[in-house]
């Protein structure tokens, strides 16, 4: 992990000190592998990219960012090898410090109009082969971790592109995921697909918040004031707006 140094400031006048403290290293920040629009991983942009890094920037920290599959780096989390990971939260089963939302991923069950799969609840889902994103029995709450828990049909996926390919070959009967990372991958894999397949969506899932977890209190209160003040400039807004065709 990255140390930190204390430089104190004195403020003359008012009897009092400030003391802000200045990493001597960048923060070593956790994404998840490629999945647009929220992280394009080969060219260091993406909507969870930009905002995790404006926030980090604003609370006076520089990033660095390391790609790999959400269990990999809830793991590196867990034996410190990281300083924080994005795109998590306090159920994710990791003892670490949690930052206020900064996200919020809209996740839904799909499936091949065809099939005619119709699911009202979450429950419904264990009738059926699943596939998710890592992590996703913690993520999407208790009743969906006990549905995975006890359906033998269910797995989940490292690189999240393999989802569509599942769903559109026929070896899964619903994939959950984000609807935008779902819709986006849909190009990459037409030459091996047929991704004109009409499919269903099922709102099963209300939106999901996510924080990023760091090793230390200080970088995440410097996030969090951060987040604050990207909310308060309006540049959240901006970042926000520029991904919203995607």
């Amino acid at each position: 992990m990255a140390g930190w140094g204390a430089i104190a400031v004195m403020v003359l006048g008012t009897g009092c000190a400030l003391v802000s403290q200045v990493r001597a290293s960048p923060l070593l920040v956790g994404f998840g592998t490629n999945k647009p629009p929220y992280v394009f991983e080969f060219e260091g942009r993406g909507l969870e990219y930009d905002l995790v890094a404006a926030a980090l920037r604003e609370g006076g920290i520089e990033m660095q960012p390391y790609y790999a599959p959400s269990e990999r780096l809830h793991l590196m989390l867990k034996l410190g090898e990281l300083d924080a990971i994005t795109t998590t939260s306090r159920d994710s089963g990791i003892s670490a410090f949690y930052s206020d939302s900064y996200i919020e991923y809209r996740n839904v069950a799909v499936s091949l109009t065809r099939n005619r799969i119709h699911l009202q609840r979450i429950e419904d889902l264990a009738g059926y082969s699943v596939s998710a994103f890592q992590r996703a029995r913690y993520l999407l709450g208790n009743e969906f971790g006990a549905m995975a828990a006890a359906n033998s049909g269910y797995r989940e996926e490292a690189r999240q592109i393999t989802r569509n390919l599942l769903l559109y070959a026929g070896r899964v009967e619903v994939v959950v995921a984000d609807e935008r990372i779902f819709r986006a991958f849909n190009p990459l894999i037409a030459q091996q697909v047929d991704v004109q397949q009409p499919v269903t969506l099922h709102a099963l899932f209300p939106a999901t918040p996510y924080a990023v977890g760091f090793i230390d209190k200080a970088s995440r209160d410097g996030f969090n004031t951060g987040l604050a003040a990207l909310r308060a400039s309006g540049e959240y807004a901006r970042i926000m707006a520029a991904y919203a065709g995607q």
